[in-house]
């Protein structure tokens, strides 16, 4: 068999093991986080154990699950998109780590509010209005939501932590906070919908402000070990190129308040990873992110596919792309650990491929197959 340089390189690069707060990830690989809506009822089955354990076997250092609705009846809009909340949905949430921890892996819930993306009748709460900083869509327009009042923000404030605080009793390793991509906290974080003329709304500092207290309930919430990660983006679903910052200046002080509340590490989601976030330097949005805050950082964007990810979800197919570049950032300490997504949704075996030498077997992506992946 010919080994190419990527995979020899990935070998001793990819494998080394991470410590993130009281947590040690055995290599640098993360399964991002990647919506199937193969949850009825919001409770993860046997199939959803089977396909996180699959992929921990096969040597993904930390999963990042799937974003699970938090408690709160605005959070979602898909009785099949699995919950954070409920005695049957926590079960089976707690089988799912029982399995990956058998496996070798870590694993971390994914914690989401869709906000003002929500559509009005949906399940799996039809009465729920979507809510949102000042109830705009990410389009600007008003639709059928509303701003969100203070006992709004309270109750959304007390349904992460309180999601935080089952995480680690049933035995998570972490916690993701999905701020990124348009959602909810996202919508707080960008000038586009966020037009309140309170406390939270106005200058970039202000806008951080929901989601800064988020992660502050969340730290109290859980021990000082746990990991609390943020996930962020500039890019939003409807807005690809929407920017929360401009400069340098302006990330950091977006930034800067969310560290101070508590993120272990930052989660910095771009479409592509080997794109420069600024003028004048080679550093993608992650390096910029660790270089201002000084936190851990995990990358993420068309990790080891030629094509963008949301072009996978409207039909098209990638072929395997080499991760020499993204070997390269790595070494150099550019960010701290490479989230996974298409490649590891059609190639549970991914992981192992490239840290065993055989990235010559890695598969491309086929989008056709992506409903009956597992």
């Amino acid at each position: 068999m010919t080994v190419t340089p990527s995979a020899s390189r990935a070998a001793g690069i990819l494998a080394r093991p991470v410590t993130l707060n009281g947590l040690t990830v055995p290599n640098r690989i993360v399964m991002a986080p990647m919506t199937r809506q193969f949850s009825p009822g919001g409770i993860p089955g046997e199939d959803v154990v089977s396909y996180y354990a699959r992929r921990a076997a096969a040597g993904v250092g930390l999963i990042v699950t799937e974003g699970t609705y938090v408690g709160h009846e605005s959070a979602g809009q898909s009785s099949r998109v699995p919950r954070f909340h409920g005695e049957e949905q926590l079960a089976g949430w707690a089988g799912v780590v029982e399995a990956v921890h058998a496996a070798g892996g870590t694993i971390m819930p994914q914690l989401w509010h869709i906000g003002m993306v929500r559509r009005q009748g949906q399940p799996p709460f039809a009465d729920a209005p979507a809510v949102g900083p000042s109830g705009l869509r990410l389009d600007g327009a008003e639709g059928t939501g509303r701003a969100m009042t203070q006992q709004d923000l309270d109750d959304v404030i007390g349904a992460f932590a309180a999601a935080a605080a089952e995480a680690e009793r049933i035995g998570f390793d972490g916690v993701e906070l999905h701020g990124a991509h348009g959602y909810l906290l996202d919508q707080f974080l960008w000038a586009g919908t966020n037009r309140r003329a309170d406390a939270y709304g106005g200058d970039p500092v202000a806008r951080t402000k929901f989601a800064a207290e988020i992660v502050a309930a969340v730290r109290k919430a859980v021990s000082p070990h746990f990991p609390v990660v943020f996930r962020y983006s500039q890019w939003k679903q409807e807005a690809y190129d929407a920017r929360l910052a401009r400069t340098p200046q302006e990330l950091e002080s977006i930034l800067t308040p969310l560290a101070a509340a508590g993120v272990d590490v930052f989660h910095a989601s771009t479409r592509r990873y080997w794109l420069p976030e600024f003028e004048g330097s080679d550093l993608n949005l992650a390096g910029w992110t660790k270089k201002l805050t000084g936190r851990q950082v995990i990358t993420v964007g068309s990790v080891g596919l030629d094509g963008d990810f949301l072009r996978g979800f409207q039909g098209e197919g990638a072929p395997v792309k080499e991760i020499d570049n993204l070997l390269d950032r790595l070494e150099r300490d550019e960010f701290d650990l490479v989230a996974v997504g298409r490649a590891l949704l059609q190639d549970p075996e991914w992981a192992a491929k490239v840290l065993t030498d055989r990235f010559d077997e890695v598969k491309p992506y086929d989008a056709a197959a992506l409903k009956t992946l597992s």
